[in-house]
């Protein structure tokens, strides 16, 4: 097999698009901080909540797909500049935007746009000469990044500026994107294209892909709505927004700690334990009375760090049931699709300014998330070779 373009590539270019795609990722870390001062302005519901949040999610995920089929990796360069000052405009334009209706429009076109950015990075990424070395580290990077950008919105940002300041904040770091476009590479070579694999779908097949989609149902329904149920609980707005800030750092040490883990232990025992953690944190969240902050703080702390530590295991659910890779090549969009669906359903679950159902909604993912991990273990068990 020929070399190809990516492994000509310096390390200055491919840490230029891991920015990139890191920046274009920044707001679905940052969700609940920037919803949270929306819900507390009153400029949102508790009910437009997970709608914005799924709406935007499953925008990044379109912009992903549609860059893949319809974009030309020969004008890379060109496309990212367009979609960083199209993220930068929506960006202000938020702050235009009055209403469920007219945020749920906006964030879903920035989405687009993001996506799009994704899908350049992404592109990078797979072009790598260890593209799985690489993909890790823009995963504990982007991370690190939305950590970062949390704790300034919490403690600097929010609250002398609002949300408002929030989105301007978001706004100038997509215009860095115009940056790094120039330092990153100029275009993407075509893939070779790929040899038949034999997949086929089956109950063995479709079932890990459902483990992860539920498993990512838990996370997005709690996370979008951790602001309120921390001010719930007894956190004031600022504590809450340093509260999710804090869950992001444990999200990175979590996935650093599964990313050294993943070759060396089981892969559905794990997962299973990881769904019966996430079970347990969020039912501690429902069932605590309100002035308990330090155990509230925790169950988020063993959330957060279930979080990322449990995502490595999930391609290797992947190439349990499928050797050849194409199953794994899904695993994204199953954890995107869940993500946003999580927030959809504890949608439906708010009355009011009660939040208070969601860990419910959360719990249940987990625990069906388990079920499933079972039947997976069974399905593989018969699957013919």
């Amino acid at each position: 097999m020929s070399r190809n373009e990516g492994e000509a590539w310096s390390t200055a270019q491919v840490a230029a698009a891991l920015a990139v795609g890191a920046i274009a990722v920044l707001i679905i870390g940052t969700q609940p901080i920037v919803l949270g001062a929306l819900l507390e302005a009153k400029a949102l519901t508790l009910e437009g909540v997970g709608l914005v949040a799924m709406g935007e999610i499953v925008a990044v995920g379109l912009g992903v797909v549609l860059g893949d089929a319809l974009l030309p990796g020969a004008q890379l360069r060109r496309i990212t500049i367009i979609a960083a000052l199209l993220t930068a405009a929506l960006d202000l334009l938020t702050l235009r935007a009055v209403g469920d209706s007219a945020l749920i429009a906006v964030r879903a076109a920035a989405g687009l746009a993001e996506g799009v950015l994704v899908w350049g990075t992404t592109g990078v990424i797979v072009r790598c000469a260890q593209p799985a070395r690489i993909g890790g580290v823009f995963f504990v990077v982007q991370t690190l990044a939305q950590a970062a950008l949390g704790l300034v919105l919490a403690k600097a940002v929010v609250p002398p500026w609002g949300w408002q300041g929030a989105f301007v904040a978001l706004a100038l770091l997509s215009a860095l994107v115009c940056v790094l476009a120039w330092l990153q590479p100029a275009k993407l070579a075509p893939l070779a294209p790929a040899a038949a694999s034999g997949f086929r779908w089956s109950l063995a097949t479709a079932l890990p892909l459902a483990v992860v989609f539920l498993q990512l149902a838990t996370l997005g329904a709690f996370w979008a709505y951790l602001d309120p149920l921390a001010q719930a609980a007894g956190f004031d707005a600022q504590a809450a927004q340093t509260l999710i800030a804090g869950v992001l750092v444990m999200q990175v040490i979590g996935g650093s700690v599964g990313s050294l883990a993943v070759r060396r232990w089981p892969v559905l025992p794990l997962l299973a334990l990881a769904s019966a953690l996430l079970a347990a944190a969020t039912l501690t969240v429902h069932s605590l009375p309100p002035g308990r902050p330090q155990a509230f703080a925790l169950a988020c702390a063993v959330f957060g760090f279930v979080w990322l530590f449990m995502l490595p295991f999930h391609i290797g659910l992947a190439f349990r049931a499928d050797a050849s890779g194409r199953l794994a090549g899904l695993v994204p969009a199953a954890q995107l699709l869940g993500s946003a669906f999580g927030p959809l359903v504890a949608s439906f679950m708010v009355q009011g300014e009660d939040a208070s159902p969601v860990p419910l909604a959360s719990a249940g993912f987990a625990v069906l998330a388990a079920l499933l991990l079972l039947g997976t273990r069974r399905a593989v068990a018969v699957a013919p070779a």
